[in-house]
């Protein structure tokens, strides 16, 4: 079955939302909405998200509950599987083929991700020799690759300790232009030189050049500790 390109971009980002382990509501999925590109063209207002909610639940996609929490249906998260594993896919293909720099590759892959068929999902898979993860590190769905249990927010790491970057957001252009130049991104080692909720600020050490993020920012990037 395939969905409007609005049908899959909503059940893309409850899939993203669950992820991050918080609660779906409308409220917290309007929010997430517009972290998508504006070529998109997705209306982010409580009414306009309500009424896709509707859609998608007659389709029989999502459930939701007295609460207003939203659930996918087992037909649900199959096709959001579909569609975040195209969409995983896409970032990988034009990074590692095209050459795209990797803060641009989260838009390019909506441009995609809605028009590639079963066929050319197979073909871009093993032109890219079955990948696990994104360039992002998020899992593709389907792949068997699992988050660690052992990842923690960067906002919870430790003075002094290394880690590995294990996921880094792929819808902030401006973090990531500022992260990929000193080579933060998932694979990498860095060592926590500061940790100050005082401050706001947390200072690292990433191949050899020193990176100040703020624990806003911090809450939205996964490490491991370092093997």
């Amino acid at each position: 079955m395939r969905l409007s390109m609005a049908a899959e971009n909503y059940l893309l980002s409850i899939y993203q939302l669950e992820e991050l382990g918080r609660r779906v509501t409308p409220s917290q999925l309007a929010e997430q909405l517009k972290r998508l590109p504006e070529g998109e063209g997705l209306g982010t207002s409580l009414p306009s998200v309500t009424g896709m909610l509707r859609r998608l639940s007659r389709e029989r996609l999502i459930e939701m509950d007295k609460n207003k929490e939203i659930d996918l249906t087992k037909l649900g998260r199959e096709a959001a599987e579909s569609i975040v594993r195209r969409h995983r896919l896409a970032e990988l293909l034009v990074v590692d083929v095209l050459d795209v720099d990797l803060y641009n590759a989260h838009e390019e892959a909506h441009r995609l991700e809605h028009a590639m068929s079963p066929l050319l999902e197979e073909k871009i898979r093993r032109k890219l020799g079955d990948p696990k993860t994104s360039p992002f590190g998020d899992p593709i769905p389907g792949s068997g690759h699992a988050v660690s249990n052992g990842s923690v927010l960067l906002s919870t790491a430790k003075q002094g300790h290394e880690y590995t970057v294990d996921r880094i957001p792929e819808d902030d252009q401006a973090l990531l232009e500022y992260l990929v130049p000193y080579g933060f991104i998932p694979g990498r080692r860095v060592k926590i030189i500061e940790a100050a909720p005082y401050r706001g600020v947390i200072r690292l050490e990433c191949d050899g050049e020193e990176v100040v993020v703020g624990y806003e920012v911090a809450e939205r990037i996964w490490l491991r500790l370092a093997d």
